[in-house]
């Protein structure tokens, strides 16, 4: 053969190679005999951080995940709430703030591995913990089990998320390296391994025999054996309260061989409304990353950059009695709520520094923030008087009570109404006797706000009124509860209401669809005129209010106080910005993404005030957040 030819049938193997013709395919897998995990055929210890795109905006995934990558971490953790994506049945959403194609596409873009966590329960503080409420139409379904209407529903669910993620597998191209079945199934009491089965077999039929999946679960041996199955990888959570060592031997106990894994390491915690804002110390999570890492243990940080309960979209627990969590999801983590480094950022730096190169150059600085200044609110009307607006479909007729989910409105409020059947001289108590107001009711005669009834909190209030006067009820969802055996958690009047000594019956319910109304530019465009309420007796119950604020061309994050506002909800140019509550704390300031403003536009505002408003109606727009004065 000629010199020519020979020098050509080298470079055709030598590009052979480069493509991977004659390479070994990507593989990700377990090592059972040397307890690690292998990746192309070579010993792979991963340090993650959990970052859940469904609470950033989509215009911050590349920030946050640069940040995340700079650090010094090699993969992170993502869980995909189902009601996000399928939150009417048989209608997916995967485009804007919900394109999971393209979050993974950026995180690979960005050099970062992904750990996926698709559920079909995620927990995550998350509404119903990711199942969508349309479940709950099935009045007795047995959410996370072998039951046949939600293994249905699983199933549909599945078949149309794990072929969209299949190309990201690692094996395939992509970046996902391991893959989540279920979420601490252990710490839910149906312990019902037909339905564990049942999913290890939908996830091996749609991403194949090779990919690593594994189930994680708390540090008890209750939850370890139900939550675990043969042929997923059993992991463990714990914090930095925790011995490191205990807790990785009950991992043994139930993997004797394969990697260490701590799933769930607690930077911080998350806030319940009412509660003091929770931190965990810096010293306590370099300590113990230290110690694990030392070990030769794979980490994921829960969570590193925690973002914000947009909308509805907070959970709840419910334990002794029902506790709502906050809009903020800060988390005390290492990236704040707006995606600003923090120092437990820098000292987790310099420990992953010990263990494995890290990108040079410095992690980016935060995004910048700007105080807008003061912005004066004028009243619109109480629910009453905007029906027509916000309920365009008018009311559902019903002898009793319908929930929420019986009338397709899953988040947000609806409004209950009836008439008084007689004269009410005296204050009359107004019972809910079954605790079946879920979560909070705020009542109205004629208009004239009479105050509140709370779920496991406040179950009685006096009215007075006369014959025929119209009682409205506005009931709030609050969020339903994402973690335990009440996740089944059905909201609005579940029960009968008793006034005096009468059943109240013949109720008219509105499905009250704000959101659609507001991001039509209800209430500040057309001839709509607000009103300048002068009696502080008009700012009590719920009630719009609209302002505006001039961005003077500048687009930077924000913080929203609303000083001396009681509870209620906030739009910014018809984006739901979540709830506020500075009367009971510990949370004062909404975070407002910088995306949202319009730099040319008149930015619209609309706040639903639930209670009562101050007399001076106005807003703060600040440059840092205040996460931590609980009042009540």
């Amino acid at each position: 053969m000629a010199a020519g030819g020979f020098i050509f049938v080298l470079f055709i193997l030598a590009f052979l190679c480069v493509n991977g013709n004659l390479v070994s395919q990507r593989s990700f897998s377990i090592d059972y005999n040397n307890n690690c995990f292998l990746k192309d055929g070579k010993t792979f210890q991963y340090i993650s951080g959990s970052i859940h795109y469904s609470r950033i905006p989509r215009a911050y995934w590349r920030d946050r995940l640069l940040k995340m990558y700079m650090t010094g971490l090699n993969a992170i953790q993502v869980y995909v709430p189902w009601n996000f994506h399928e939150s009417t049945q048989g209608v997916y959403n995967f485009t804007g703030d919900r394109d999971l194609v393209h979050f993974l596409d950026l995180a690979n873009q960005t050099g970062l591995l992904v750990i996926l966590r698709p559920g079909p329960y995620i927990c995550a503080e998350w509404e119903m913990g990711g199942l969508p409420a349309w479940l709950l139409q099935k009045p007795n379904i047995i959410l996370r089990s072998a039951d046949t209407d939600y293994l249905q529903a699983v199933s549909n669910w599945l078949a149309i998320l794990l072929p969209k993620v299949k190309p990201w597998l690692y094996v395939n191209g992509g970046n996902i390296i391991t893959v989540q079945v279920e979420n601490e199934y252990g710490s839910y009491f149906a312990c019902d391994y037909n339905y564990m089965r049942h999913l290890r077999t939908l996830f091996r039929l749609f991403l194949g025999e090779n990919t690593v999946l594994f189930t994680v679960d708390g540090n008890t041996d209750k939850e370890m054996t139900c939550g675990s199955l043969e042929g997923l990888y059993a992991t463990v959570d714990f914090g930095t309260d925790t011995n490191v060592r205990e807790a990785f031997k009950r991992q043994r106990r139930f993997e004797p061989k394969g990697p260490l894994v701590n799933s769930e390491f607690y930077t911080g915690w998350l806030d319940h409304w009412g509660d003091s804002h929770t931190t965990v110390s810096t010293d306590k999570v370099m300590r113990v990353l230290t110690e694990m890492l030392l070990m030769g243990a794979n980490v994921n940080m829960y969570m590193f950059e925690g973002g914000t309960n947009f909308g509805y979209w907070n959970g709840a627990d419910h334990d002794t009695r029902y506790r709502s969590v906050v809009t903020s999801y800060d988390y005390d983590a290492p990236l704040s709520e707006a995606g600003d480094p923090t120092e437990k950022l820098l000292a987790i730096r310099e420990v992953i520094k010990m263990f494995r190169d890290i990108p040079s150059g410095s992690v980016p600085p935060a995004t910048p923030k700007f105080g807008y200044g003061f912005v004066t609110l004028k009243k619109v009307g109480n629910i009453s008087s905007v029906l027509n607006t916000i309920s365009p479909l008018g009311p559902v007729k019903s002898q009793y009570p319908l929930t929420f989910e019986e009338l397709k409105q899953y988040y947000g409020y609806m409004l209950y109404r009836t008439s008084l059947p007689r004269d009410l001289s005296e204050p009359t108590p107004l019972i809910s006797p079954l605790n079946g107001v879920h979560d909070r009711a705020y009542v109205s005669v004629n208009g004239v706000y009479q105050g509140l009834l709370e779920r496991d909190i406040a179950l009685v209030i006096n009215v007075t009124g006369k014959q025929g006067d119209t009682l409205d009820i506005l009931v709030e969802n609050m969020g339903r509860v994402n973690f335990g055996s009440k996740i089944n958690d059905y909201k609005g009047i579940l029960s009968n209401l008793i006034l005096g000594k009468d059943v109240l019956t013949d109720w008219n319910i509105y499905p009250l669809n704000i959101d659609e109304a507001i991001a039509g530019g209800w209430p500040h465009s057309g001839s709509f005129k607000p009103k300048s309420p002068v009696k502080k007796e008009d700012l009590f119950g719920p009630t719009f209010y609209m302002g505006t604020l001039q961005s003077n061309g500048l687009t930077w994050d924000t913080f929203l106080k609303l000083h001396e506002w009681t509870k209620g909800q906030v739009w910014i140019n018809g984006v739901n910005l979540g709830r506020y509550w500075p009367a009971r704390g510990p949370q004062q300031t909404l975070y407002v993404p910088g995306p949202l403003i319009s730099p040319t536009q008149i930015n619209n505002i609309t706040v639903l005030e639930l209670e009562g408003a101050p007399t001076h109606l106005k807003v703060l727009f600040m440059d840092r957040p205040l996460l931590n004065a609980t009042k009540s």
